[in-house]
């Protein structure tokens, strides 16, 4: 069964911080913790449905008592790399679905990548543009470079139909990727989905894909082709 993103909880009330429950606060339930407290008047005042919390984002105790067992994603973005590692590293020990830390130092990332990690992104090394332009009804609208460039992650949207195209009304079990290619997660509308081996994909969906290999990337374009007798 899917199980659709209801729940989030973000580690750092920086800047990015709270352009991040900004933007999620209407459509999740979302927890927001700051060690500062002047910081947290301020997030406290320009967020209108996350809640703020005053504390320590490594505080077993306080990420325990907040439930985060209950978080479908723990996003770490303060501006200490140790803490987001760490942090991380302790919601998903104790039973968050997905955690991502912001990491500043490259050589972070390449370690955490295939760890308890599910995502360490850099934004010192991570590169945001369009993939070619749009593959025959098939989009792939954004690519960012990791792993210093080995690697790849990618959104996608599924055109087409069934008789059109190798993705739509199929589980995910079901589609042969190329080899070291992971769909990870799947916006739907309003929903972020995380993928499991049953999930379906639709059309329209907006597919996030990781390609271990970028020399595959030619082959996951193909999947987001459909025929040329679908209008």
């Amino acid at each position: 069964m899917d199980k659709p993103v209801r729940r989030v909880m973000i580690a750092g009330g920086g800047n990015i911080g709270l352009r991040l429950a900004e933007a999620l606060e209407r459509n999740y339930i979302v927890k927001i913790i700051e060690y500062n407290k002047r910081r947290c008047e301020v997030l406290s005042g320009q967020l209108g449905g996350a809640l703020v919390l005053q504390g320590d984002v490594t505080d077993e105790s306080l990420l325990e008592s907040e439930n985060v067992d209950e978080m479908d994603v723990f996003i770490a973005v303060t501006n200490d790399d140790e803490n987001n590692i760490m942090s991380c590293l302790l919601a998903k020990r104790m039973g968050a679905r997905r955690v991502i830390a912001l990491i500043n130092r490259r050589s972070y990332v390449d370690l955490l990548q295939a760890g308890q990690i599910d995502i360490a992104i850099s934004p010192a090394q991570a590169t945001i543009g369009t993939l070619l332009a749009h593959v025959r009804r098939g989009d792939v609208t954004q690519v960012h470079a990791l792993r210093r460039g080995a690697a790849e992650a990618l959104e996608a949207v599924v055109h087409g139909d069934a008789a059109s195209g190798p993705l739509v009304g199929r589980k995910i079990e079901d589609i042969d990727l190329p080899k070291g290619t992971t769909i990870a997660a799947i916006v739907r509308g309003e929903a972020v989905i995380m993928a499991h081996h049953d999930t379906v994909i639709q059309a329209e969906d907006h597919v996030i894909i990781f390609v271990t290999n970028k020399k595959m990337v030619p082959k996951v374009e193909k999947l987001f082709q459909v025929s040329v007798g679908f209008i």
